[in-house]
């Protein structure tokens, strides 16, 4: 079935062409290539930033910058399907997310163990390389996790049916996914022009939407309860923060996810949606920072659900990644 897009085009094939105007690096692993940067001083402590669902990379702009300006080695990528990374014809189930992260940072020979921070569906994936591979993560820190919902809603299933969500995903998809970008954010006029161009050139690649639907299906956004039950066993130092306005995966599941991980600590963040990090950078960087810099983690305290937050800053801009001129390898 071919795709059509608006520009009345064909969905092209994501290759050596496309991918020269990306920033950052590849890498060939067993799954396909992978798109991947990597900013920050060779010996400072390694941290892995993992997306979610459908935005790629570029969700972690102002993180990533932050994290390497404080002295970080920070890796950033896209996940299999997304972004400028390839989109294999296999299952998106977690066995091969976890695949992919485990061969990148042995690829890149990443020191091990690193400290990991997931957003959304990323922070399902990085729950669960945790639990599968304790010794090779650090510290955990988990933004408005997906994962936590034991199933997903009926309408949600009714969108995978066989046939029916190839349908769906050909004729509706699109509208769908760039109408919820406005739906991450509590102040929608904060997301910039670009930051939807980011997103819509990623879905004019073949395979996008193939990945998205299969990931759906193979449940990498509900059922992950047990798998943050047995990080809470493991008496791991833990984060966890969440925008209180999150349309995306409601708040109330934070209160769930406490106690699977009943040591874990706590920030909510007001007036944030479901990407506080991107939208209130000023208040979740020195969180994030505080925590994977702290000596001890024995004073680790969970920030009361009343305390006066500052305003998050206005409108969040992000520079086109296809005129990104900045390289690291």
């Amino acid at each position: 079935m071919k795709v059509v897009f608006p520009h009345g085009g064909v969905s092209p094939t994501l290759d050596a062409a496309a991918r020269y105007r990306a920033p950052g690096a590849f890498i060939d692993l067993l799954d396909g290539t992978v798109h991947y940067e990597i900013a920050g001083p060779l010996n400072g402590q390694p941290v892995a930033l993992i997306h979610g669902f459908s935005v790629p990379d570029y969700i972690w702009d102002p993180t990533f910058a932050a994290l390497a300006d404080a002295g970080f080695r920070v890796l950033r990528y896209d996940l299999y399907g997304r972004g400028f990374s390839d989109r294999p014809e296999t299952a998106y189930n977690p066995d091969l997310f976890d695949r992919q992260l485990l061969q990148l940072l042995t690829a890149l020979n990443f020191s091990l163990p690193a400290d990991l921070i997931g957003v959304s569906m990323g922070g399902v994936i990085a729950a669960r390389f945790t639990d599968r591979h304790p010794a090779e993560t650090r510290r955990l820190c988990l933004i408005d996790p997906a994962g936590v919902a034991p199933r997903p809603s009926l309408a949600s299933r009714l969108e995978t049916l066989p046939v029916l969500g190839e349908l769906h995903s050909h004729f509706f998809a699109e509208k769908i996914l760039l109408s919820r970008l406005f739906y991450d954010f509590f102040r929608p006029d904060r997301v910039s022009p670009d930051y939807v161009d980011n997103f819509r050139e990623q879905m004019y690649y073949r395979g996008y939407k193939r990945a998205l639907l299969s990931t759906q299906r193979h449940g990498l956004l509900h059922g992950a309860a047990e798998t943050y039950r047995r990080i809470g066993q493991q008496k791991r130092a833990t984060l966890l923060i969440w925008g209180r306005q999150d349309q995306t995966i409601p708040f109330t599941d934070s209160l769930v996810l406490r106690k699977l991980i009943p040591d874990i600590e706590f920030h909510p963040i007001d007036e944030a949606g479901h990407i506080p990090h991107y939208e209130c950078p000023e208040r979740v960087h020195p969180i994030l920072i505080d925590f994977l810099t702290r000596i001890s983690l024995k004073d680790c305290r969970t920030r009361p659900e009343n305390a006066i937050q500052p305003p998050c800053g206005n409108r969040i801009s992000t520079k086109p990644k296809s005129n990104l001129s900045r390289r690291f390898q």
